[in-house]
C-alpha cells in the first residue's frame, strides 16, 4: 500500500487544485515583493485574441462570436463556444482568459439562483451586471482578464451591458469585445440601426464577425449567433467562417454611380443590415502609400 493511502500525504506539485476562490489577500507571493509587480514579472506571457459582439434592436439582443481559442500562436481549441447561457432570459459573450471567464460565469449562475430562490423572481439585467462587476472588482491588479457583455430581456425589455474584471460596467445599444473588435465595429457602424428586421440582425452579426475572422490571425473556425427574445434565448446557428466570407465575397458589387454621387461619397453608405454584404475587401484595395482614396474606390 503506497504512503499516501495510509496518511493520507500528497506531495505540493500533485495537490489538487482547489475548488475555492482565494480571497483578495490570499496570494503567497516572496517577502518583499509587490504582488502586481511580481505577477507581471513571472507571469506567463500568452498572446491571446478573439471576436465577440453583441447589439440591443427592437426584437431583442443578438450575440455572435468567433469559436477559435488561441494560446500563444497555438490554437487549443477550433470550436470552442464564446457565448455562455446564464439563465433563460441571459446570457453573456466571453473575452480574456478562457478559465477567468468559465470560473466567473460559474459564480455569477450561483448567485443569481440563489437571489431568485430567496427573493421569488430573476434579477434584472442591470442587477446581474453590477453583481458581476462588484465581485470581479475585489481581485483588481490580480491578472484577472474577464471581459464580456451581458444580453437578456427583463421587465424593462431587452438590456445590454458591458462589463470588466477591473469592475468596469457600462450600458449601451453596440458592443463588441477581443483583438477583432476594430474590424467588427467597422461593420456595425456601416449597418446597424435599432429598427432592423430579424433577418437583417442575422445578416449583420454573421457579416461582422466573418469579416473579423478574415483580418485577425487570432480568430476564427465558425460564427455561433444567439438570439435573445422575450421567450428565453434562442441558439439560431453556426456556419464556418471561412465560406461564410466566402459567401460574402460573392454578392453582387454595387453599380456605378453618378458623378453626382462620386462627389459625395458619403451617400453611398448602406443603412439597411442586409446590405453589409457590399463590403469588399478584394484587389480594390488601397496600399499604404495612398495619401488619399480616389473617387473611383468609395466602397472599402
Amino acid at each position: 500500500m503506497a504512503l499516501q493511502d495510509v496518511c493520507k500525504w500528497q506531495s505540493p506539485e500533485t495537490q489538487g487544485p482547489s475548488t475555492h476562490l482565494p480571497q483578495a489577500g490570499d496570494w503567497a507571493v516572496p517577502r518583499g515583493c509587490d504582488l502586481q509587480t511580481f505577477l507581471q514579472m513571472h507571469g506567463p506571457r500568452l498572446a491571446h485574441g478573439t471576436t465577440t459582439l453583441a447589439f440591443r434592436f427592437r426584437h431583442g439582443v443578438i450575440a455572435a462570436a468567433d469559436t477559435r481559442s488561441s494560446c500563444g500562436s497555438y490554437v487549443a481549441c477550433p470550436s470552442s463556444l464564446k457565448v455562455i447561457p446564464v439563465h433563460q432570459h441571459l446570457l453573456g459573450t466571453t473575452s480574456g482568459t478562457s478559465a477567468d471567464c468559465a470560473t466567473w460565469y460559474r459564480v455569477l449562475q450561483r448567485e443569481l439562483r440563489l437571489r431568485e430562490l430567496r427573493e421569488g423572481q430573476l434579477p434584472s439585467v442591470a442587477s446581474a451586471a453590477k453583481l458581476l462587476s462588484v465581485m470581479m472588482s475585489r481581485y483588481r491588479g490580480l491578472d484577472l482578464c474577464v471581459a464580456t457583455a451581458l444580453c437578456g430581456w427583463d421587465r424593462s425589455g431587452p438590456a445590454l451591458f458591458y462589463v470588466y474584471s477591473d469592475g468596469t460596467r457600462l450600458q449601451g445599444d453596440i458592443f463588441s469585445v477581443g483583438s477583432g473588435s476594430p474590424y467588427a465595429y467597422g461593420v456595425l457602424d456601416r449597418s446597424y440601426h435599432y429598427d432592423m428586421t430579424i433577418q437583417e440582425a442575422y445578416a449583420l452579426a454573421r457579416c461582422a464577425v466573418a469579416h473579423a475572422t478574415h483580418r485577425d490571425a487570432y480568430s476564427g473556425g465558425s460564427v455561433d449567433l444567439f438570439h435573445v427574445r422575450e421567450s428565453g434565448w434562442e441558439y439560431v446557428s453556426r456556419n464556418d467562417a471561412c465560406v461564410l466570407y466566402m459567401e460574402l465575397q460573392k454578392l453582387p458589387e454595387p453599380e456605378p454611380e453618378g458623378k453626382t454621387n462620386q462627389a459625395h461619397p458619403e451617400s453611398n453608405i448602406p443603412h439597411r443590415a442586409g446590405e453589409c454584404g457590399k463590403i469588399s475587401s478584394g484587389p480594390g484595395e488601397l496600399s499604404p502609400e495612398d495619401s488619399r482614396m480616389p473617387a473611383k474606390t468609395e466602397t472599402l
